[in-house]
């Protein structure tokens, strides 16, 4: 038999000692019947944890993205009013005053009440308008009814004075020419 130095007994000591503590190491990572995770941490720590995180992150993107559509809406607005001076779509009526020789064209859905003088209501198709106040309709060349609240309900229809002065009551998109 060989003898062995000390700094060789000392050396195969380590290396024994390093073989048994990856071998441990090893047998410690698990397999699929003894997993190194085990599913209560996924469904109690883990789990949470990440969905929380993605909740935060979904909650700052959707912060940043209604930002960004309201000042889409506000731009377009912007941009309306720039084109079309007297389009009004808001929630409040405007006063809105025609002169002789003036006409008003009015989008779907625009209620119009007159107020001061006389207008009649054109359209190629019936009906013209809807009189909200009585429920009932109102056809091409017909003439409109003071404090009448009246809606478009189809597109292309206008309105003409037939006095020289006329106020009308207006909410919701027009063109005056």
């Amino acid at each position: 038999m060989m003898k062995m130095s000390k700094k060789g007994a000392v050396l195969c000591t380590a290396l024994a000692l390093t073989a048994l503590c990856g071998g441990a190491a090893l047998a410690a990572a698990g397999d699929q019947s003894d997993p190194l995770v085990t599913k209560s941490y996924l469904e109690q720590s883990a789990i949470p944890e990440i969905v929380s995180q993605v909740d935060a992150k979904a909650a700052v993107r959707q912060t940043e993205l209604a930002q960004e559509l309201a000042d889409q809406i506000e731009q377009y607005k912007k941009d309306v009013e720039a084109i079309n001076p007297g389009s009004d779509s808001g929630a409040s009526y405007t006063l809105v005053t025609l002169s002789s020789g003036q006409t008003i064209y009015l989008e779907v859905g625009c209620e119009v009440m007159l107020r001061v003088g006389t207008a009649k209501v054109n359209a190629a198709t019936s009906p013209a308008l809807i009189d909200i106040s009585t429920g009932g309709t109102v056809n091409s060349g017909t003439s409109l009814t003071k404090n009448h609240l009246y809606m478009a309900t189809i597109a292309d229809r206008t309105l003409t004075p037939t006095a020289d002065t006329v106020k009308l009551l207006v909410r919701g998109g027009y063109t005056i020419v």
